[in-house]
Parts: C-alpha cells; sequence; structure tokens
C-alpha cells in the first residue's frame, strides 16, 4: 500500500527536498505541497492523505495549530518538522496530536523510515524519549493536572500500572518485566489503555499519565 503524504514549509528549498527525497520511494507518494499551515490543513481535507510532515513555524497558521486541526478533523497522522531543538515545541506538538518530531537535520533515511512508523499507526518517539521531553516541561513549568483524573477510572489496576509505567518511559518488554506478564499480554494492556482513554498512540499515554497526576511532574523515572 501506497503511502501518501502532504508536505509543509514556508522555505520552497527545505519543503521541496523533504518531497524529493520522499518522492524517490516504492511505498511513498507525495501528494501535495504547502507553503503555510492553512494550505496545509486545507491539502489534507482535500486528499485525505495518511501522513502530513509540518514545519512548526508558518505564516497565517502555525504548525502547531495546523496540526492540532489535522488531528481532530480524521485520521491523517502528523509529524512536526522544526529546526528549534526546544522541550517546549516538543511538548506542544504532542499534546496538539502529533505522533512524532523531528528536526530539519533529519537524516534521509531517518526522514523515510519516520514517514513509515507513523503511517503504520506507531509513534515516532521512543518511549523514554518522550518522557524525558514532557518530564523536563512540566517540571520547569510546575504545571498543575490539566485533566481530571476521575478520567482514569475506566482503566482496571493493571491497565492503570501499565499506564504508570508508559508515562515513565518504559518499553513493552520493561513493563513485561515489571508487570511478571509476557510482552504480548502487554500489548494487549497498552491497547486497552488507548482505546479506553480515546489515545492515539503511546506518547498521547504518556501526556495523559502526566495531565491526569498519575505521575507528578518532575517525578524520577524509577519512583
Amino acid at each position: 500500500m501506497t503511502i501518501r503524504v502532504v508536505v509543509a514549509d514556508d522555505q520552497e528549498l527545505v519543503r521541496s527536498g523533504f518531497a524529493m527525497i520522499l518522492d524517490a520511494q516504492e511505498d511513498i507518494e507525495v501528494v501535495a505541497e504547502a507553503g503555510d499551515g492553512a494550505a496545509a490543513v486545507a491539502a489534507v481535507e482535500r486528499l485525505l492523505p495518511d501522513v502530513a510532515l509540518l514545519d512548526v513555524r508558518m505564516p497565517v497558521l502555525d504548525g502547531i495549530e495546523a496540526c492540532r486541526a489535522i488531528s481532530a478533523g480524521g485520521a491523517c497522522r502528523t509529524v512536526m518538522l522544526t529546526t528549534f531543538d526546544s522541550d517546549e515545541y516538543v511538548y506542544e506538538a504532542l499534546h496538539a496530536g502529533a505522533s512524532g518530531f523531528l528536526l530539519k537535520d533529519v537524516r534521509r533515511d531517518d526522514l523515510v523510515h519516520a514517514v513509515r512508523v507513523v503511517a503504520a499507526g506507531e509513534s515516532l518517539l521512543a518511549p523514554s524519549v518522550a518522557r524525558r521531553l514532557i518530564e523536563e516541561y512540566t517540571a520547569a513549568t510546575v504545571r498543575a493536572p490539566a485533566l481530571p483524573a476521575e478520567r482514569l477510572e475506566v482503566l482496571t489496576a493493571r491497565e492503570r500500572e501499565t499506564l504508570l509505567h508508559l508515562g515513565r518511559g518504559l518499553s513493552n518488554a520493561e513493563i513485561a518485566a515489571a508487570l511478571v506478564v509476557s510482552e504480548h499480554t502487554v500489548k494487549s494492556h497498552v491497547g486497552n489503555v488507548l482505546a479506553k482513554l480515546g489515545l492515539r498512540d503511546r506518547i498521547q499515554a504518556v501526556i495523559c499519565a502526566y495531565e491526569t497526576g498519575l505521575i507528578a511532574a518532575g517525578t524520577p523515572s524509577g519512583e
């Protein structure tokens, strides 16, 4: 199956460069390019691609808001692109619904891999990376829980434990060891957590763990 992609960046050379790299792959087709966030949202609504690559800083509508609109509007998944290696940008992008985050100096192979991973329904960032970035940001800003803790009442005790471990950045293998169960069982628990809480991927599960107060901001991963 061909992965259909929209590439959005206000710098034409950057945009065309990414498009050229992706279009050269047998399993990827760039269906549109956009020079601003509003044009990107319109292209996604019109063409229904699988993945949208969005620059964080764009005119008319910035990448974060474009990501939010795209994530709310359908099944297209988003990967954010930026020259700014900032935890705050990462947090805002992931909170807006992004499934990944890349710096613009990403290697060719990593860009292609990112598109394939996100199109397959997975999150781009490794759980440990997502946990580190979000923990640093929430600790720095001393955020209060943004979601009611009652939201977690739909989870069983074991699913709640699974969410806790996801929030601490553990892989499926590490969660399996912590819970003394098989990785297959962990995958089932993770799937149940995502479904019950209406989350798209494990990155959003990390955010949920913090925003419901299940994990306090700044709590070391080993606690």
